[in-house]
Order: structure tokens, then C-alpha cells, then sequence
């Protein structure tokens, strides 16, 4: 029979309390830290699914061990600093590759958004564009328009302005 227990938090403290053949009449399988190519392995495996290059799969694959080395290494040093355990387990592996999936499909949507919303943009100032010319050359055409008007009241308010004088005298 096995029994699989993480040594984080109260629980594993209180089980053994509660229940002492558990310690006393069992063997205990201490795991240690995951070699390198294990944790190589199932960052491969969990992100096997996730579309994005091959370059940078390869590096995102090497850089999980890197990163879960990394936060080891700095609880070995909380350890002898401030004498107090942190736990890193395989579970604490597979919620950061999770963390990664989530963040990146955040992310993936986030710029699709972005990019749908900058093509909708660019779309819309190209028909304001085809509006604004539009509008220029009806303008040019309607101030041709106004000068003939313009210049046909100035020859009526001459005319105008003369028989007016005509009146007066």
C-alpha cells in the first residue's frame, strides 16, 4: 500500500498525530529534488500542446527546470537564513507550466483583441479618408458654384446700388 503525502501546510503534522503507525510502522520515501531531465521531460510533455514555434518551445522547455532550480536554490537559502522550510514539489512544477498555459492564452487573446481592434481602426480611417475626398471635391465644385453666385450678386448689387441712387436724386 502507498500513501502519498505533501509536507506542506498542517495536514501531513496532524495526520501524524492522529494516526502514529503511520510514522511508526511504515517506511517513508523521502523524494527528493526531480533531476533535470525529468523536469526537461514533462515541461516537453505539458507544453507538447501549446502552439507556438519550435525555437521557442525549445527555449520555454528549458527554461522551466532553469526557473523551478532557481526557486529551489533560493529555498535553500530562506532555509539556512531565516530557518524556515519552503516547499517546492512535482505539483508546484506542474502549477507553473500551468501558470505559463494560462498566462500565455491570456496573453494570445489579449493581442488578438488588440490586433482585430487595429484593423477595424485602419479600416475605418481608410472610409474616412474616401469620405473626406469626397467631400473635398464636392467643396471645389460648390465654391465654383459660389463664385458664379457671388460674382452674379456683386453685378446685381451694382445694378441695384445705381437704380437706388436713381431713387434718392
Amino acid at each position: 500500500m502507498t500513501l502519498c503525502f505533501s509536507p506542506v501546510g498542517d495536514a501531513f503534522r496532524n495526520r501524524a498525530r492522529k494516526f502514529p503507525a503511520l510514522i511508526n510502522c511504515t517506511v517513508i520515501d523521502w523524494f527528493t529534488q526531480w533531476p533535470e531531465d525529468a523536469l526537461l521531460s514533462v515541461a516537453a510533455k505539458f507544453l507538447d500542446e501549446v502552439e507556438m514555434g519550435e525555437d521557442l518551445r525549445k527555449s520555454v522547455e528549458q527554461f522551466m527546470p532553469y526557473s523551478f532550480k532557481s526557486v529551489n536554490q533560493v529555498c535553500d537559502m530562506v532555509k539556512q537564513r531565516e530557518r524556515r522550510f519552503v516547499y517546492t514539489t512535482p505539483k508546484s512544477f506542474l502549477e507553473l507550466i500551468k501558470l505559463f498555459k494560462g498566462m500565455l492564452g491570456k496573453k494570445k487573446s489579449a493581442l488578438l483583441e488588440a490586433k482585430e481592434r487595429y484593423e477595424i481602426g485602419v479600416v475605418k480611417i481608410a472610409e474616412t479618408q474616401e469620405i473626406v475626398s469626397k467631400l473635398e471635391e464636392d467643396l471645389k465644385i460648390s465654391s465654383v458654384e459660389v463664385e458664379k453666385i457671388k460674382v452674379e450678386a456683386d453685378a446685381q448689387a451694382t445694378i441695384v446700388g445705381a437704380e437706388k441712387a436713381k431713387v434718392d436724386e
